[in-house]
């Protein structure tokens, strides 16, 4: 079995992109596939918009898209790796770290337009694993970066979560494990 650091960034990328996910309504969706980006008034720009570098920590939150209708769509977001290099360098945790004051903890927030967290990567039945997987929060100059620069295409990814979920239903997990994007472990300290 291969050796897993409890925290380890996974994810489809290249020398320029790295690819991110986040599951949306139709109308949200379609907009960002017509557009090529997020945009009001379907995307809510003061609101933190959550990104996963996972496809299968996506699968778990948005039920393979079928959880509910604002998860209904599963899109594949690529982004520079200058912007998500830069979104972890302005991040802080989502939770106070007990080496610091709340006053601190309080300061860092309000300083920090990115938060960071990480939960349990999930296997192909969405059972948790013994590492973790990033999420990465978005809010404030970070979501304007996000949308105005760093996007460099939005590819709709639902058929194939609902492939890969039909795939684990009929028992076939050797095909739904092929079918599964490509992740790499992504090099980067912060």
């Amino acid at each position: 079995m291969e050796n897993i650091q409890e925290r380890q960034i996974r994810a489809v990328f290249d020398q320029k992109t790295i690819r991110v996910y986040q599951a949306y309504s139709d109308e949200i969706a379609d907009a960002a596939l017509s557009n090529g980006t997020f945009r009001p008034p379907t995307f809510k720009m003061e609101r933190m918009t959550w990104i996963k570098p996972s496809f299968l920590w996506m699968m778990y939150r948005a039920g393979w898209g079928y959880k509910d209708a604002g998860q209904r769509r599963i899109l594949a977001v690529d982004i520079t790796r200058t912007g998500f290099e830069w979104a972890l360098t302005n991040s802080c945790n989502t939770h106070r770290d007990h080496s610091i004051s709340p006053e601190e903890w309080n300061r860092l927030k309000l300083k920090s337009p990115v938060r960071v967290q990480w939960d349990p990567e999930r296997n192909l039945q969405l059972e948790p694993l013994p590492y973790r997987s990033l999420q990465i929060g978005l809010s404030k100059d970070a979501v304007s970066l996000y949308t105005g620069e760093w996007i460099q295409k939005i590819t709709d990814m639902t058929d194939l979560a609902h492939d890969i979920h039909a795939c684990v239903l009929s028992g076939d997990l050797e095909n739904a494990r092929k079918k599964l994007p490509k992740e790499s472990v992504y090099g980067f300290s912060f």
